[in-house]
């Protein structure tokens, strides 16, 4: 299944090669034009010479995780954080750099922690990854300063309808542009595959200057909150309810006319949609809106319990509702526009 194939790839921010060439292997035989820039996005266009509506898709291919910044003289690891809190990492097994050099994390021992240690997170400087090194010297021989370090959680398919993996955030969206460019739409499109946007949405603040599109769909994995120990009117989004449409967020504010182009659609064909219910947040839809004088942005998510930690959940049913609600839109208002 491709959700898995990309999930079980390692990409964290500027570490994302193995994403991209993953991504370039399933749509090299859809596309028109197909390249990489300075930043590491991956830009695509499929029907590049088709008239009416050119209609952007986007998605960032890194995701959440640490890099080693020190080797002790005991040989274990520290590192700092990218997009993860230290409250969900310990006693998690680790993927470190391209040799996929398997560690722990770990800390002092909780039955040696003093009582006010036990009721607090442990800061980062006072866990550490252990790889089975004896020395400095010796974990040397494996990981180096620099080396990206992922979550090893892999992808598992569980209960009627759910999908558990890491890096949810965001390959669904990055799985949803592949299906678009293999798909049998006959209108223009250019795909954006960005790089660094758990980091500080850089990948988007320098594709967004290099595309000029009529619309861009900004596709991600979002926050779910729909437990039982959350009050209704704080659900950001409820699994098994559709994608969820954003009307603004902590870095943009979208436009009404064209998120209710999308609400129309969804409801001309029966496509369960619901809205994104906080502000919290920001995506690479900022860089789009406010790029070239500005350029219209629509944000669609896949909610996903347990997001930006080892390991998130899914359902499959709103990954398809979906794949169907972009292309019903796309095949509508790409011949004729959104005016």
């Amino acid at each position: 299944m491709l959700i898995k194939k990309l999930t079980d790839i390692n990409g964290l921010p500027s570490y994302e090669d193995d994403v991209r060439a993953a991504i370039k292997e399933e749509i090299k035989d859809f596309v028109d034009n197909m390249y990489t820039d300075r930043m590491g996005n991956l830009i695509a266009v499929k029907n590049e010479k088709a008239d009416g509506m050119h209609i952007g898709l986007s998605a960032h291919m890194d995701e959440v995780g640490m890099v080693v910044t020190t080797i002790e003289k005991s040989g274990m690891i520290r590192f700092d954080t990218w997009g993860v809190l230290p409250k969900v990492m310990l006693s998690k097994t680790v993927k470190i750099g391209k040799n996929q050099v398997i560690g722990v994390i770990g800390s002092k021992p909780v039955h040696l922690q003093k009582p006010e240690e036990r009721l607090t997170v442990l800061d980062l400087d006072r866990i550490y990854i252990d790889i089975g090194a004896t020395s400095k010297e010796d974990a040397e021989k494996y990981v180096e300063i620099g080396d990206y370090i992922a979550f090893d959680s892999e992808y598992r398919e569980m209960g009627r309808h759910k999908i558990k993996a890491k890096a949810l955030d965001d390959r669904l969206g990055c799985a949803a542009i592949i299906e678009m460019f293999k798909s049998d739409i006959p209108h223009k499109l250019t795909a954006v595959f960005c790089v660094q946007e758990e980091v500080g949405l850089r990948g988007s603040a320098v594709a967004a200057n290099q595309i000029f599109v009529d619309l861009m769909i900004n596709l991600e994995g979002t926050v779910c909150a729909d437990s039982e120990d959350i009050e209704e009117h704080l659900r950001v989004t409820t699994q098994g309810a559709g994608p969820a449409l954003s009307i603004r967020d902590t870095t943009s504010i979208y436009i009404k006319k064209y998120y209710q182009q999308m609400i129309d659609v969804a409801k001309e064909n029966n496509i369960p949609l619901q809205f994104r219910r906080s502000g919290a947040g920001g995506t690479d839809s900022l860089n789009y809106h406010t790029a070239h004088g500005g350029t219209p942005v629509i944000g669609l998510a896949v909610p996903c319990r347990y997001i930006h930690t080892p390991v998130s959940m899914c359902d499959k049913r709103d990954y398809e509702a979906l794949l169907a609600l972009v292309k019903a839109f796309i095949l509508k208002y790409g011949q004729e526009g959104t005016k």
